[in-house]
């Protein structure tokens, strides 16, 4: 496992970069919806992958200091979920896999 840009990562695997720093390094990812045990086990530089999209999950993001959050399944990111995310500096990734799916990618991908 090594740590692998986000923007490369993105770039890679077809995914988008809805906002965020392109260049943080990314190794690991946690897949969860549910907030309590995401904020408590997902890993710092990790991508957070998951399908919850509101200002929760960026409390919970910048918390946990993941690299990402990957919406999976093509969730959307709202306007206001977003400018917060910009905000406190919380990357998120649109994803169209499912959750398995997008950790299976990105252990294909070199960043587990």
């Amino acid at each position: 496992m090594s740590a692998r840009p986000l923007g490369a990562l993105c770039a890679a695997l077809g995914w988008t970069l809805l906002c965020g720093d392109p260049a943080r390094p990314v190794e690991g990812a946690y897949a969860c919806d549910m907030l309590s045990w995401a904020m408590s086990r997902a890993k710092p530089g990790g991508a957070w992958i998951t399908i919850l999209n509101s200002h929760n999950v960026v409390a919970v993001a910048d918390l946990a200091d993941v690299a990402c959050v990957v919406l999976a399944e093509g969730v959307a990111l709202p306007d206001a979920v977003r400018a917060r995310a910009e905000e406190k500096g919380v990357a998120f990734v649109s994803a169209p896999e499912d959750a398995a799916s997008a950790v299976l990618a990105l252990h294909a991908a070199g960043a587990l």
